[in-house]
């Protein structure tokens, strides 16, 4: 009698295991789902974006060769004698690009290398977010202290006009300088301490073997924070609509006024064209070029990631 009790309680508890474990099967299965939808979201918007942006782009270039858009060197979609040469944008762009990066990759780089390498961890455990706290300022307060405060400082100095590439560069640059170092850190960061043990038994300072050891060892992770600084840069839009002006310009002067390619499309978006007109269309075709510009940034930067990825044991 015992012996039946005991093999039916086996059962039952058997049972149950069962059934528990088809639950969490179920319960895993619905997570699972869950988790691939919300994946799916994000895919689908980017596939929805690019469908929207390239089809409205070409709308544009049935109306505009690509001569016309890529030879010419004025751009002037709204005003009577239009021209439609990208130029005058894509050289805005890169100006203040430039600019940004020549104060964004010294200061991220320098302030990753303190931090890594010479800052004591209660120091590093400030200074890292009080750094990294600069992204988290909205970039129109960016674009007015340079307008307001960056441009009068620097007139006293050179001459420059009002809006100018120079203040809304340094401003991006500064903006810009957590993306790169912090990166650039975790990069450093992941340099094994036997390769600076290493060195050190060789005879080798400190800083030579930052430079020597570390620096080329992390030169991966180094060089995709800089691209992906400059893919910031390059998209970054409310700083230079207020600081850089909105006029395009072929130049590399810095102390003139320029139009950026995102500029120019906040400025279309802002009524300045009637929708659907030839002159708004241009919206979607400084998009179009903008997309596959960040786009050829992040592969570049994913191409040098895990080509001079270094591996450790």
């Amino acid at each position: 009698m015992q012996n039946s009790n005991s093999e039916e309680d086996s059962y039952q508890l058997f049972r149950q295991s069962l059934e528990k474990n088809a639950s969490e099967d179920i319960l895993e299965k619905i997570i699972a789902v869950i988790l691939f939808a919300c994946a799916l979201v994000s895919v689908v918007t980017t596939f929805g974006i690019v469908l929207i942006i390239f089809q409205e782009a070409f709308g544009f270039f049935q109306e505009v060769t690509f001569a016309q858009f890529f030879l010419d060197t004025k751009w002037t979609p709204l005003f009577a004698d239009r021209h439609f040469g990208v130029w005058p944008l894509i050289a805005g762009t890169f100006l203040t690009t430039a600019i940004a990066m020549a104060v964004a990759i010294p200061l991220g780089l320098f302030s990753a290398i303190y931090l890594s390498e010479y800052a004591q961890p209660k120091v590093a455990a400030i200074l890292r977010p009080a750094v990294e706290l600069l992204a988290g300022i909205p970039t129109v307060v960016y674009g007015y202290f340079a307008l307001l405060f960056l441009t009068p400082l620097l007139r006293n100095i050179i001459p420059l006009e009002i809006f100018n590439a120079l203040s809304a560069g340094l401003m991006m640059g500064v903006m810009i300088t957590p993306t790169v170092g912090s990166i650039s850190l975790d990069a450093i960061r992941a340099v094994p301490h036997s390769l600076r043990e290493g060195a050190y038994a060789l005879g080798i300072t400190k800083l030579e073997s930052i430079f020597k050891i570390v620096l080329p060892a992390a030169l991966s992770g180094i060089i995709a924070s800089i691209i992906l600084g400059i893919s910031r840069a390059v998209g970054e839009t409310m700083t230079v609509l207020i600081a850089a002006g909105q006029q395009p310009k072929l130049t590399i002067n810095f102390a003139e006024s320029v139009e950026t390619m995102t500029a120019y499309m906040a400025q279309i978006s802002g009524g300045d064209s009637p929708r659907g007109s030839l002159s708004f269309k241009t919206l979607y075709a400084v998009g179009a070029l903008l997309f596959l510009m960040t786009l050829a940034l992040n592969i570049v930067s994913y191409w040098i990631a895990n080509r001079f990825k270094e591996k450790y044991d």
